[in-house]
């Protein structure tokens, strides 16, 4: 036989809040319906009391005018019972109402916990692997080397080169989970102002030059003289971003343009690739973290941890703006900013 902690440790959390939340209000309601039937019934009886017998004019003594004692004390009985049953009714009705509201109270509650605690979840689950996967490939290399009686200087400089890429690579992804990190902490003290746009796009384009200038793109700048309200060192990081993913994928020699729009309230900034594009069943995915497509834009370039995106997902996130992006197979990829362009 199961206890009663067993069953309940296996009720979702959303079933949980609700009971506790059914808990508090039956208490309450039982409270003021012991309080009301108690207050009314007095006063009922009070009530039919007086029906039945009058007072004689100049005196004090009670004549019974109609039916005797014993029915009135029947009366006040039934009157009773008909206001107890009532409030039984309308209790079991705010039970039901409430019961209905509570579930879809708690629902909405919990969810974002678990969503929070899965994200969490996934992200240890993502971050382990990655991190198992270089040094298993540096475990594998020394091993092997160990193994052999002897080892050229040749040899030994080849493990050595590849043990430092591959820690170049965990350099890489701890970098980049300190980002996110830093990103999430610093939002909640996240100090904006106005800036101009142009001079911070020129601040990415001069982050990304040795980049662009290895693969011969070219980086055309179409963003004027404009201002928004925003933290000078995360914008400028996720617009280096954007530049060096499209950089990244696009073919030598190609163009990436950085182009702008402007609204009342809002200001929209675009850089544009010709890389390979992105597949429509990754579009939804690729500013996860870790994600990284399944397609030839991944497949050219394997160095990433799909944390890039994500991290300026999120810097636009606590600008109060967003970020999406338009593709396709071999037509390029889009992607657009959108930030507050007042202080709001």
């Amino acid at each position: 036989m199961y206890s009663l902690s067993h069953y309940w440790q296996r009720l979702s959390p959303a079933l949980k809040l609700t009971i506790a939340y059914l808990s508090i209000l039956m208490l309450i309601s039982l409270f003021f319906s012991i309080v009301l039937y108690n207050l009314a019934a007095n006063q009922l009886e009070s009530s039919l009391r007086r029906q039945y017998v009058k007072l004689t004019p100049g005196s004090t003594i009670v004549v019974p005018r109609g039916p005797n004692p014993v029915q009135v004390a029947e009366e006040v009985e039934n009157a009773r019972q008909n206001l107890l049953l009532e409030l039984i009714y309308f209790n079991a009705i705010i039970l039901a109402l409430s019961g209905a509201i509570s579930y879809l109270l708690a629902r909405q509650t919990v969810k974002p916990i678990q969503d929070a605690l899965e994200a969490q979840s996934r992200f240890t689950a993502d971050a382990s692997h990655e991190l198992r996967t270089p040094l298993a490939a540096m475990q594998t290399e020394i091993e092997i080397a160990l193994r052999a009686n002897k080892i050229s200087t040749s040899e030994a400089r080849e493990l050595l080169q590849s043990n430092l890429e591959e820690v170049i690579k965990l350099r890489n992804l701890s970098d980049g989970l300190l980002r996110l990190a830093r990103a999430d902490s610093d939002g909640k003290n996240l100090t904006t102002s106005k800036i101009n746009l142009n001079l911070a796009v020129k601040e990415a384009i001069k982050r990304v030059a040795v980049a662009a200038k290895n693969k011969k793109i070219i980086i055309t700048n179409e963003v004027k003289k404009v201002s928004v309200y925003a933290e000078k060192d995360s914008l400028i990081e996720l617009i280096v971003i954007l530049l060096d993913n499209s950089i990244k994928y696009s073919q030598k020699k190609a163009e990436v343009k950085i182009t702008y729009s402007t609204s009342p309230n809002h200001i929209k900034l675009s850089i544009a690739d010709s890389g390979p594009g992105i597949a429509k069943k990754d579009l939804e995915h690729i500013f996860e973290r870790f994600y990284r497509a399944d397609n030839s834009r991944t497949k050219k370039s394997g160095s990433g941890y799909g944390l890039g995106l994500s991290i300026a997902a999120k810097i636009a996130q606590l600008h109060g703006g967003s970020i999406g992006v338009k593709s396709a197979i071999g037509k390029g990829s889009v992607f657009t900013v959108v930030l507050p362009k007042n202080n709001s």
